[in-house]
């Protein structure tokens, strides 16, 4: 049986390369939820969101890491959100531009792709790389390049409403090895692969189909699940951006100012005495 929300690292034992797949199903659909996307749109989304939770496979601690950007073109915010739990949340804004076919840089315009990584201790970092290449799996690559000095490729796709992605990368004792063009034959095997194929087999059956030769250890699969982080909290600190005078003026004439996910579609409804704790007045009347 495939277990079509899940992530799962592997490792050729001898090659300094390291591997991780991703499939998003039931998850993928829950996180569009009742957002309607142009295909071109939902399948940028798709991807995004699978490389996002393929990129949680570099965490060493607890925390979230986003795929974000702001472009100028018709999808003006792209963003996947995925914690170290293997749990994401993603979505795209867009306006009626949208034509089929369209490149990544026709979607998005002039815009650069910020990478965030948000331990739950600790400081937060953020790599940016222009969105130069032709698609999301070669702007990722580019970075790593960039940022990292590994080689690492990426491979996303999206059908209906099914998202898959796989990642390999160098090991920094690549070098060492004998086998130096171990990196050269395990890519091209893997472009070998056909949309079909991936989500007619498992990922044991696609690792030993492509890489039998080699030996791979394969760890056990993790689930992967959408989940919002939003919460009363912090939606309650995001009027902060309105300021206590437009707060309270918009309360002269509503009894709350609601705040809407625009993740889940979840609703959240502040009034006078909300606003009052949050800026620091007490209970408003």
């Amino acid at each position: 049986m495939i277990d079509n929300d899940s992530f799962q690292k592997f490792l050729f034992e001898t090659l300094q390369i390291r591997g991780e797949w991703v499939r998003l199903n039931s998850s993928f659909k829950q996180a569009v939820g009742e957002k309607i996307y142009a295909p071109s749109v939902k399948n940028l989304l798709g991807q995004t969101a699978a490389a996002s939770v393929l990129l949680t496979g570099t965490l060493k601690f607890e925390g979230r890491l986003s795929i974000h950007a702001r472009g100028e073109g018709p999808i003006s915010l792209l963003m996947a959100e995925a914690t170290n739990t293997k749990t994401f949340r993603c979505i795209a804004v867009n306006d009626d531009r949208i034509s089929e076919g369209s490149s990544l840089s026709q979607l998005l315009g002039k815009a650069q792709l910020a990478i965030t990584i948000d331990p739950d201790k600790g400081s937060r970092y953020q790599g940016v790389v222009p969105l130069e290449r032709d698609s999301m799996a070669d702007c990722l690559a580019q970075y790593f390049e960039l940022s990292e000095q590994l080689d690492t490729y990426f491979m996303l796709a999206t059908e209906d409403d099914a998202c898959y992605g796989l990642m390999l990368q160098k090991l920094p004792g690549y070098r060492e090895i004998e086998d130096q063009d171990a990196w050269n034959r395990i890519t091209q095997l893997v472009k070998t692969l056909n949309i079909n194929e991936i989500k007619a087999a498992d990922n044991q059956a696609l690792i030993h189909r492509l890489f039998h030769e080699d030996a791979v250890l394969v760890f056990d699969s993790e689930s992967v699940n959408f989940e919002c982080s939003c919460s009363r909290e912090r939606s309650l600190n995001s009027l902060e951006t309105l300021g206590q005078a437009e707060a309270l003026s918009i309360l002269e004439s509503e009894a709350v100012i609601g705040v809407d996910c625009q993740f889940c579609n979840r609703r959240y409804e502040f009034d006078r005495n909300d606003v009052g704790t949050l800026f620091g007045l007490g209970p408003v009347h």
